[in-house]
């Protein structure tokens, strides 16, 4: 399972997200730090979810990255989070 697909599968499970998207980005930050050979290193992640609803920003990427704490502490460098709390 790639890491993306892990992310997809852990997000969907914690917020049955009305939207999600995970985008690798890795080949726009080729050759910057924390890159790896194999890519999986910078993602966006674009969700909706009422999970987020009357929380601040801080609070929705704090949830997030508790979410994706493995991932952000395997491989994952760089994480860009867009919330809509839908």
């Amino acid at each position: 399972m790639t890491y993306r697909e892990r992310m997809i599968a852990k997000l969907t499970a914690a917020f049955s997200p009305s939207f999600l998207d995970v985008i690798d980005e890795s080949d726009r930050h080729h050759g910057h730090g924390g890159g790896h050979a194999e890519g999986e290193t910078h993602f966006l992640v674009q969700i909706a979810a009422p999970a987020f609803a009357g929380t601040s920003r801080v609070q929705r990427h704090r949830m997030i990255n508790e979410v994706l704490k493995d991932e952000l502490a395997e491989r994952v460098h760089a994480l860009s989070i867009e919330v809509d709390p839908a």
